[in-house]
């Protein structure tokens, strides 16, 4: 099923875009993904499709050569995407969150310039925010950027870093030294062909193995001027101005995984025997079933609801909190359910479902997790005096 409610009014072309990604997604990235988490190899080996197809660019305006996708077009692409390879789509979700920050917090000619390269399979990007010591409370972080004639020198260390092997463009926060004990944050789009950058891969993920991650060390790298995001000192706000969109994106990665599980679940149902008759006409295993589709549906409509707010010009990041929060944990419990429904079966990896019960884990870790969308959730009925 699809991730837009039936009321939903797509036009031909946006209908069409997700029924060709879903096509392509079910044909062409499966059995990828399913070998991708068996040996921890990467999404990248199908940039050139993904950017021919135009999934590198979704919500790059049409004038710069992109799809200019609506927020609600995105998450219903994402969701296919996940149905079928979670990887790829935490891959381009990523990718997709750094170019809209680019696309309405930079300046012309530098915005213009970078996005209408934005579609091209050698031009992915990172988001580096975390640090050893600074994950949850990001404004923790200690990497440091030192002007200097024509730029800055940027150095630290970034971790868990999405797309970080082979990202062209690190979306980078470093403190500036002003003088004060702890610096301004800025923001920073780091070209990963200068020097001074180390990337070391990290492995044995629980799962979206294909996804890859990465520590990023920044050793005294030169940074352009014109590379510096939004005025000093507003570094953070501009990655919590990303994440509210990205935080949508993981929500519609929770419901295609979510989706894809109860999709194994109700197959199985009806094939698996017991007792002389489908186990699926059981009520302990009616109820499984029942209890996810409804969950699933709930999470798809706060997806739904989050993406129009932004679609509507709406800073309410509680919204997007909200389905983050609430599909991430639906789609644990619906794969937890699916694994159970399968039995011994479903505990080896030979079952899709085992690989659906790992890669469903981190949705409700990456970019914020469940204990912080409660915060945000809470702050916004209840401010901290």
């Amino acid at each position: 099923m699809p991730l837009a409610p039936i009321e939903a009014k797509l036009s031909d072309d946006d209908a069409l875009l997700i029924e060709a990604v879903r096509d392509f997604a079910r044909t062409e990235l499966l059995s990828r993904d399913r070998a991708w988490d068996k040996d921890e190899s990467s999404v990248t080996e199908v940039m050139g499709p993904l950017s021919e197809m135009g999934l590198l660019s979704l919500l790059v305006p049409h004038e710069l050569g992109g799809l200019g996708c609506c927020y609600k077009t995105y998450a219903a692409i994402l969701h296919e995407l996940a149905r079928f390879s979670p990887s790829t789509c935490v891959t381009i979700g990523v990718h997709s969150m750094v170019g809209r920050v680019l696309d309405k917090g930079v300046l012309e000619p530098m915005r213009s310039e970078w996005l209408s390269q934005w579609g091209c399979a050698n031009s992915l990007s990172a988001f580096c925010l975390s640090e050893a010591g600074a994950g949850s409370d990001a404004s923790a972080a200690k990497a440091e950027s030192v002007e200097i004639g024509g730029g800055f020198r940027i150095s630290g260390e970034k971790m868990w870093v999405t797309n970080g092997m082979t990202a062209r463009w690190f979306l980078t926060m470093a403190r500036r030294r002003d003088g004060s004990e702890s610096g301004m944050p800025c923001a920073y789009l780091i070209d990963g062909e200068s020097n001074g950058i180390e990337r070391t891969k990290i492995t044995g993920k629980m799962g979206i193995r294909g996804s890859e991650t990465a520590i990023i060390n920044f050793d005294e790298t030169f940074v352009p001027a014109a590379h510096r995001l939004g005025k000093p000192g507003s570094g953070l706000d501009v990655f919590l101005a990303g994440l509210n969109g990205g935080r949508i994106g993981i929500a519609a990665q929770a419901t295609g995984i979510a989706e894809a599980c109860l999709d194994e679940m109700v197959s199985y149902a009806r094939q698996r025997e017991q007792f002389g008759r489908p186990i699926g006409s059981f009520a302990a295993i009616a109820e499984m079933i029942a209890d996810s589709r409804v969950e699933l549906e709930a999470a798809k409509a706060l997806v739904w609801r989050a993406a129009q707010e932004v679609d509507d010009g709406s800073s309410n990041r509680s919204a997007s909190s909200m389905a983050k929060l609430y599909a991430s944990e639906a789609a644990n419990k619906i794969a937890y359910r699916a694994v159970q429904v399968h039995g011994g079966t479903g505990y080896v990896n030979e079952c899709r479902v085992e690989q659906l019960f790992r890669d469903a884990r981190i949705t409700s870790i990456y970019e914020g997790t469940s204990e912080i969308q409660r915060i945000v959730i809470a702050r916004q009925l209840a401010p901290a005096s």
